[in-house]
């Protein structure tokens, strides 16, 4: 032990000996591990966001006709799911699971008199849904509504499509559609409230209104899905495993996890992935060669060095050891400053409000927020310092050989 603390004090002395290269040197090894550790904490937090977003949108499980995920409907509901309260019912005894809630999709028609406009639409309990959504259903006028009111049904319309439509809360519209028998039907609806999902092109079309009202309106007691919430989305795959093995939903039915549905966050997380892949090997490249640079010019100096010690018995191997241990250091010094500036921009994110633009599709931007992930922070300093190791051997094996005359008579 006495041995190895004295072998790496000789390395630091050696570190020490030109102290403006070998900081230059440490810095580097810093900023590439800082900016591996934050680049990868950005990834985790926009993976997070991404899957909890998709996860609120659809539900943690979609539970549907087997058909309806493959099949095209030719009449409205054709697929729809007529036990859907029985299935209701099943679903929330399981302890895992916080809220079953029935969507029924539906389009057609919406006018304020003057102007006709194509909605897509969606029956539901929209005070549920709002719970379930959180931030990603954002209220931005007027109030939501649950079912009870009385007088003509109250509807939520999106941002756009309210702008489009003239439409604040109040506003009377109508709702025209085709029933499940092909006719045409059409209701008087009021405006209760204007949301914003954060997707342009949905918030163009996007109308809410209370299940009863829309089943009414398609002359059907059915409606299209059953959006399953878990207390956690880490939990689905369990609940999706468990469920599928003790049949807990009827053979005719599907059950699909939102993973499968989300194809937003699974092309995201692909372009990242390749993106900070991408990025992390140009860091570890650019470390390795500039601790190669920094010890080769520390070879070249002490290649008389070498010679003596080499002249004096010591092996090529120990003289490799020596100049890894001088790696090593460096390495670890990098790696630990890495960590600490990392650290410290997670936290000064945290108390700053610093906002991302909106992604490609997205009207709305983001916070910036960096996971301090100690996995992340493990590899990174691992990767830096091993880096580090293989450079100063790679510099300093070629020397070691030498013979050693020719190494005492280098000027």
């Amino acid at each position: 032990m006495n041995t190895q603390l004295e072998l790496l004090r000789f390395a630091w002395r050696n570190v020490l000996r030109n102290r403006r290269r070998s900081l230059a040197t440490i810095i580097i090894a810093a900023l590439g591990a800082a900016a591996v550790m934050i680049s990868g904490g950005f990834a985790l937090y926009t993976y997070d966001s991404l899957r909890e977003g998709a996860a609120r949108e659809f539900g943690h499980f979609t539970v549907a006709h087997r058909d309806f995920f493959q099949r095209d409907e030719e009449t409205p509901l054709q697929y729809g799911l007529a036990d859907y309260r029985q299935m209701r019912a099943a679903l929330e005894k399981d302890a895992r699971v916080t809220r079953v809630l029935p969507r029924l999709n539906f389009s057609g028609l919406i006018s304020n008199g003057d102007k006709s406009l194509v909605f897509i639409g969606m029956g539901a309990d929209v005070r549920a849904e709002g719970a379930a959504r959180g931030v990603f259903l954002k209220l931005t006028e007027g109030t939501l509504f649950g079912g009870d009111e009385a007088g003509a049904p109250r509807v939520l319309l999106g941002a756009a499509l309210a702008k489009s439509l003239n439409a604040r809360p109040g506003s009377p519209l109508t709702l025209l559609t085709t029933t499940v028998e092909g006719s045409m039907n059409a209701v008087d609806v009021e405006v209760s409230g204007i949301v914003s999902t954060g997707w342009p092109e949905i918030d163009k079309r996007l109308v809410y209104a209370p299940l009863p009202a829309v089943q009414k309106l398609l002359l059907t007691d059915k409606v299209s899905t059953l959006a399953v919430y878990l207390e956690e989305t880490a939990q689905t795959a369990v609940a999706l495993a468990d469920w599928r093995a003790h049949e807990a939903v009827p053979a005719a039915h599907e059950i699909k996890p939102w993973w499968e549905q989300a194809f937003y966050y699974a092309s995201v997380r692909a372009l990242y992935n390749r993106i900070f892949g991408l990025l992390g090997i140009i860091i570890a490249v650019l470390v390795f060669f500039s601790v190669a640079n920094t010890l080769s010019m520390a070879v070249v100096e002490r290649t008389r060095e070498i010679g003596t010690l080499r002249a004096l018995g010591a092996l090529p191997g120990e003289i490799v050891g020596g100049f890894a241990r001088e790696g090593l250091l460096i390495g670890v010094l990098g790696a630990t400053i890495g960590m600490a500036l990392a650290g410290l921009t997670s936290a000064a994110l945290l108390g700053l409000d610093v906002q991302m633009p909106p992604p490609p599709g997205r009207s709305e931007g983001y916070p910036l927020k960096v996971y301090a992930e100690p996995v992340i922070y493990a590899v990174a300093a691992t990767v830096i310092i091993l880096l580090c190791i293989v450079a100063a051997w790679f510099v300093s094996r070629k020397a070691a050989h030498k013979p050693i005359v020719e190494a005492l008579g280098h000027v």
